[in-house]
């Protein structure tokens, strides 16, 4: 039998409840301390996804994207295609940083679909549109 477990992305960062804020009006969640550890905070969506985040005094926001094109760790918002200037519009007003679009997925007004912010501490995340809307994307996305 498999021992019961639950995985949680943990994200460093010198100001950890500026950055869990961020998440949870970003994702429509709410944040707060983890249970049983003092040094985390938990941010939880209405689906249940938990994103975490951790006090790091010395934290350097990481390079992203590289100039390689390197595909680092990041988060990736899915929203529907027809709410993606929105949510992209919402990032922005809560402090996310426009790093970059992508090429790939043009829309017939020439914008893409897919579109890489940093996060006030400096993490890489995207805003992807699909069509069918996040609950039907599947986990790939």
């Amino acid at each position: 039998m498999t021992v019961s477990k639950t995985t949680v992305l943990v994200l460093d960062s010198a100001d950890p409840e500026l950055l869990a804020r961020f998440y949870a009006e970003l994702l429509g969640a709410t944040a707060g301390p983890a249970a049983d550890d003092g040094e985390l905070l938990l941010v939880t969506g209405p689906a249940g996804a938990v994103l975490g985040v951790r006090r790091d005094p010395d934290h350097v926001p990481p390079s992203w994207p590289l100039p390689q094109d390197s595909q680092q760790a990041h988060l990736r918002i899915l929203v529907a295609a027809h709410s993606l200037d929105e949510a992209e519009r919402e990032a922005v007003a809560l402090g996310a940083r426009p790093v970059a679009a992508e090429d790939g997925g043009l829309r017939q007004d020439g914008r893409t679909t897919v579109r890489r912010y940093a996060d006030p501490a400096g993490h890489g995340f995207v805003i992807a549109a699909v069509q069918d809307g996040p609950a039907t994307a599947g986990p790939a996305g």
